[in-house]
């Protein structure tokens, strides 16, 4: 068991990790437009993930998920969120607003709080309530600061944490409905890719050997993470899980700060600190009520073997 949750953790980190540095592999592709950089990444996540399913002899799965109709119409929602997250976040990187996309997954879990609250019911502790005010607190502080709307932040965190509510209400292996949802998109992006190449304004095979095998590295950068994600998943508890989560932010933040020099403003310290404030809320609740669902699973075992005994 220990060298399970040890071999869970590396896939954790690996994973989250991965995301956190790939702003690296898109500032690659500055020359690139986000729209031309989506409709490769869309198609070569097709490729790898068939790929991927071919490996593992998953066919038959996908192919029962393809009869039902319920089911594609929940994975063609999820495909338009997360081409939206997709796309939000790639110009995010390319027009050096990284900060931004950091701030963004930072307030992901918050949004899925609230989510939870509002379309699900679920109950929200005080804590809870707290963090998600901080949250709110610091976004309208970064509006009026800025002067701007945080448009980039609150699409990916909004467009992310809708996602994950969308596929909750599956059971698709992640493969599987990555490609599903890919596949959705796939005959659009072919068509962006198309009408971009005859107008001339197409990078693939037009810039260079270098680039076209990032564009093609597309699909292997999607899949990756989401496959260690997954064997993550498989062995760690969901509450551990999700302390790994803020890991990618993190590095996302420091690329933005210390690699690629975007300014950090007062507005920007205040902003963040609230936001990690109700997310160190948000996670000590976590942790104490799955001591206390523990705790209390505990005491029912050691009911019902006293009651057995007698």
């Amino acid at each position: 068991m220990d060298s399970d949750i040890r071999r869970g953790a590396v896939f954790a980190v690996a994973a989250f990790a991965f995301w956190g540095f790939t702003p690296l592999y898109y500032k690659l592709l500055v020359d690139v437009a986000p729209i031309d950089i989506l409709a490769h990444r869309i198609l070569w996540t097709v490729v790898v993930g068939m790929l991927v399913l071919w490996a593992r002899r998953d066919w038959q799965r996908l192919v029962a998920v393809l009869r039902s109709r319920s089911t594609m119409l929940v994975l063609l929602i999820s495909s338009l969120l997360i081409s939206v997250n997709w796309l939000v976040y790639i110009y995010a990187v390319t027009s050096e607003r990284l900060l931004h996309a950091s701030l963004g997954y930072y307030i992901n879990p918050i949004v899925n709080v609230l989510l939870g609250v509002t379309i699900l019911h679920e109950r929200m502790s005080a804590a809870r309530a707290i963090a998600v005010g901080l949250a709110t607190l610091g976004t309208v502080n970064l509006a009026v600061g800025l002067g701007s709307f945080p448009w980039i932040a609150l699409t990916l965190g909004f467009s992310f944490g809708f996602y994950g509510l969308v596929r909750k209400q599956t059971e698709v292996p992640v493969v599987g409905a990555l490609v599903i949802e890919t596949g959705f998109l796939l005959l659009p992006a072919l068509v962006v890719l198309g009408w971009l190449h005859r107008a001339g304004a197409g990078a693939f095979l037009e810039l260079g050997w270098d680039v076209n095998l990032l564009l093609i590295a597309g699909g292997p950068v999607t899949m990756l993470p989401l496959i260690w994600f997954t064997m993550a998943a498989r062995r760690l508890p969901l509450n551990v899980v999700g302390l790994f989560q803020y890991l990618g932010p993190t590095i996302t933040f420091l690329l933005a700060v210390l690699v690629f020099d975007e300014p950090f403003t007062s507005t920007h310290a205040v902003t963040f600190s609230l936001i990690w404030s109700g997310l160190l809320l948000s996670t000590l609740d976590s942790l104490a009520r799955a001591r206390r669902l523990e705790r209390d699973a505990r005491s029912r075992r050691g009911a019902d073997d006293r009651s057995g005994a007698g």
